[in-house]
């Protein structure tokens, strides 16, 4: 799958080095560069996925101000990071399964869809999305349990750090010294399906979400580019457009249309799909008291509750952290990606423009 463009008319180019297909990778410094790198990113965005796991579980509108406010002076730095060890020991694995699933459907899918006679556009955009698709399916084998688990941890400490008329009563508030602690807990209270709460709704929200992002960031990645060899071309007589031929972009401006692209991705993703994962959120976080006894959420139930509670904004909110944590790790994530891709590429077979 070539990302370079042409322009066809006037004979000239756009040179953008090749894409690097799943072949042409050292898998071993693959999956080994991949867990570290991916690991600092993750450390970086947390405490932003944090400020939005506590604002869906809220049970009124809490501004992300005033919620990091609560956070530092009740709970400290580290109520930022609540959870992280148990997350950060999830994505590896969960990383490995999202890139290799990536990497190998991307590759099978977008040479089927040129040799059926595709564009190179359109079938970019497929790959893509059944790309994003498939990595998320996988993904969510490791990252539903170990989801469940951080997010108790999350809200640990949230009846304190807030004031009564914010906390939601259905919060689960039992203790846990650590992620392993909540790991056991909830293995005993609710079985192996306590680990897997929420798993339906979760492949419900992140496979079409990595299958929009993926087909979003190809189109705007190549809109962009076509978008920047129009501004560099000159006019005709005839009012045409004439590019200037042989442009080769240097690494910065590949890396700011890569992060450009990703950010655009990222809003219609966290647009499309923010109902669903205040949802998937609730149905792993709250609790439901039946006869003394406390039980899991329905989908049903969650939903009833959020419409009493706000009707659909109810439902949005922790759009503005979710979107800027999407945002943020998107363009550190897809960046970061396509250097590790490049870090990793078998030095047999060196990758030319």
């Amino acid at each position: 799958m070539s990302l370079s463009a042409a322009e066809d008319d006037s004979g000239s180019e756009i040179h953008i080095p090749a894409d690097i297909d799943w072949h042409m990778l050292d898998k071993s410094k693959f999956f080994f560069l991949g867990a570290a790198l991916f690991s600092g990113v993750s450390a970086a965005l947390y405490p932003v996925v944090v400020l939005k796991t506590r604002q869906q579980v809220s049970s009124t509108q809490v501004s992300c101000f005033k919620m990091s406010f609560s956070i530092m002076r009740y709970e400290g730095l580290r109520g930022f990071y609540r959870g992280f060890g148990t997350s950060l020991m999830g994505t590896i694995p969960a990383r490995a399964l999202y890139m290799g699933a990536l990497e190998v459907t991307k590759s099978s899918v977008g040479t089927a869809t040129v040799s059926l006679g595709f564009s190179d556009t359109t079938a970019t955009a497929l790959a893509n999305a059944a790309a994003g698709l498939s990595s998320a399916m996988a993904a969510q084998l490791v990252w539903t349990p170990i989801d469940v688990v951080s997010q108790r941890l999350m809200v640990q400490g949230y009846n304190e750090s807030n004031s009564s008329k914010n906390v939601n009563p259905n919060v689960n508030f039992c203790r846990y010294r650590n992620g392993l602690d909540a790991f056991r807990k909830i293995l005993y209270a609710d079985g192996p399906k306590g680990l897997y709460r929420g798993f339906g709704i979760s492949i419900l929200t992140y496979a079409p979400s990595n299958a929009v992002w993926w087909a979003s960031y190809s189109v705007a990645h190549k809109l962009i580019w076509s978008g920047i060899g129009c501004s560099m071309g000159k006019k005709d007589e005839s009012g045409s457009i004439v590019m200037a031929s042989g442009f080769r972009p240097d690494s910065k401006a590949l890396v700011a249309v890569q992060g450009l692209s990703a950010a655009m991705a990222s809003g219609i993703s966290a647009l499309i799909t923010m109902p669903l994962d205040t949802i998937k959120t609730r149905l792993q976080v709250l609790d439901r008291e039946e006869n003394g006894v406390r039980k899991p959420l329905n989908v049903l139930q969650t939903v009833r509750n959020l419409v009493q509670e706000g009707g659909l904004a109810a439902c949005y909110r922790g759009l503005g952290p979710r979107w800027a944590s999407m945002a943020l790790s998107a363009t550190t994530m897809i960046t970061t990606y396509e250097f590790l891709k490049r870090l990793s590429t078998k030095s047999q077979e060196p990758l030319t423009p």
